[in-house]
């Protein structure tokens, strides 16, 4: 038997739920109970944020039962990771990915760019807040918190004209929203893990460990291991309007990066790309980059 726990939001409990079925059918007779653990970003969903933003406190309380031995998995949405794990834990494994791309909700034609003038965008995202006023400057970037049904919901309600949701959300939970508008990656750069799972196991736990393995996806790892590479290089936070994805093809990874001020004034984007092997030493080198290109500058270093 493995305990996996998990948050206990819809989102978080279909993913739990993909990752129990992907164990069972590569190990046949193998159990997999899912422990709901309930994490303090759950807490704080509708007060203010943290003052070092939400990155971490998704994955706090999951951590401390990995710790503790009450779980034996952790499945968390890779976006929500902190750039450095608890001491004795590690990625056990990354599977398949979910598209990283984002979508944009509203009603009417065209994208971000047929907006009205003055249009009311919810979200809470530091990263899409600065990459709309980038495009858009006289959008109002409205605050808007919660889970997808919760967001979904006051868009319909007519709080904001439109709001910004990960593509990989919305099929995970099986919503079908007919007015969503898939923002390319090449357009509109996503944070660190989008669509990818994290499977986050002990360290020195080498029977979680290979059962992991039977359902990691190689080329997820490799696109994964760059983004994260580039972001403890970067030394980002969630106050921090920064992206990366990475795309894997030929044996090669190609990661493209960016890092903006708060209001999308100040903008810095690079892109790389080297062998599989080297995804790490790549992520580090295109944070390396920018940081001398001045983002260290617009980090406030």
């Amino acid at each position: 038997m493995l305990r996996l726990g998990t948050r206990g939001s819809p989102l978080a409990r279909a993913q739990a739920d993909i990752v129990r079925r992907a164990l069972e059918d590569r190990h046949p007779g193998l159990r997999v109970d899912v422990v709901v653990i309930r994490t303090s970003g759950d807490r704080t969903d509708r007060g203010p944020l943290a003052p070092a933003g939400l990155k971490g406190l998704f994955v706090k309380e999951i951590e401390d039962a990995l710790v503790a031995g009450d779980v034996d998995l952790g499945v968390h949405s890779m976006k929500d990771m902190p750039a450095h794990l608890a001491p004795g834990l590690v990625i056990g494994a990354v599977p398949a990915r979910a598209p990283a791309h984002e979508v944009l909700i509203r009603v009417g034609e065209g994208g971000i760019e047929g907006l009205a003038p003055g249009a009311r965008v919810g979200t809470s995202s530091v990263r899409r807040r600065a990459q709309l006023l980038a495009r858009r400057r006289d959008l109002d970037v409205i605050p808007l918190r919660g889970n997808v049904d919760t967001r979904l919901r006051r868009w319909r309600e007519g709080a904001v004209e439109a709001i910004l949701l990960a593509a990989a959300g919305l099929e995970r939970l099986g919503i079908v929203e007919p007015r969503a508008r898939a923002l390319p990656v090449e357009e509109f750069l996503p944070p660190v893990g989008q669509g990818a799972l994290a499977l986050e196991c002990r360290e020195g736990d080498e029977v979680t460990r290979r059962l992991l393995a039977g359902v990691e996806e190689a080329a997820a790892a490799a696109a994964v291991a760059a983004e994260r590479a580039f972001l403890a290089g970067i030394g980002g936070d969630c106050n921090t309007p920064l992206a990366a994805h990475a795309t894997v093809a030929g044996g090669r990874v190609t990661l493209r990066a960016m890092v903006t001020d708060l209001d999308g004034t100040r903008w810095l984007e690079d892109h790389e790309a080297a062998p599989v092997e080297r995804a790490d030493a790549l992520g580090r080198a295109l944070a390396g980059r920018l940081l001398a290109a001045g983002a260290a500058d617009i980090l406030g270093r």
